[in-house]
């Protein structure tokens, strides 16, 4: 299966599928953390030039998580252009999407998500509700349930990479991606 990881440096979710055998590629705007297949630039571009079989994106949540809602009223025009972003993964032609962001505007502004899912139900002990928006998948099914419930990323201590830390797919959970959609 041709899988494009949208909005990756990480190379997580990415390296899950290859390790099911998968010919997967993450993309992003930053140089990926870890070396395999990876594409640094634009999505739009690759989207319009490639043929995937399954999109996994993880579109910027800057603009659209509520956990920034007081600051909403001070980036109407940033919103504006992040749920465009959105609304363009989630009509690309691709037979399997998957868009992935914690809770934010895209349920209110686009629809609500497919499922809800949390760190702590694929063998992370922690909490981070993300949500998840599907087309043709199946909901994930939780594969290592654990006890723990802290808000690690949450309790982040403030700095320049806080934001990477915040956006990192859990292994659990890509392995878990790449377990139940790589067999479709």
């Amino acid at each position: 299966m041709r899988v494009l990881v949208a909005c990756e440096f990480s190379g997580i979710v990415r390296d899950a599928f290859i390790a099911r055998g998968h010919d997967a590629v993450s993309c992003d705007l930053l140089s990926s953390e870890k070396p395999g297949p990876h594409i640094q630039g634009d999505v739009r571009y690759i989207l319009r030039h490639s043929e995937w079989d399954l999109l996994v994106a993880h579109p910027p949540c800057t603009h659209l998580a509520v956990s920034g809602a007081r600051w909403f009223k001070d980036k109407l025009r940033e919103q504006s252009e992040a749920l465009d972003f959105v609304s363009l993964l989630m009509r690309a032609p691709i037979e399997r999407i998957c868009i992935e962001n914690p809770v934010s505007i895209i349920s209110s502004r686009i629809r609500k998500p497919d499922q809800i899912i949390q760190p702590w139900q694929f063998g992370h002990g922690e909490t981070k509700a993300t949500c998840l928006w599907l087309k043709n998948l199946p909901l994930l099914t939780p594969t290592s349930i654990v006890s723990g419930r802290t808000p690690r990323v949450h309790h982040a201590s403030p700095g320049p990479d806080r934001w990477k830390e915040r956006s990192r797919t859990l292994p659990g959970i890509a392995a878990a991606m790449a377990e139940q959609w790589g067999n479709l």
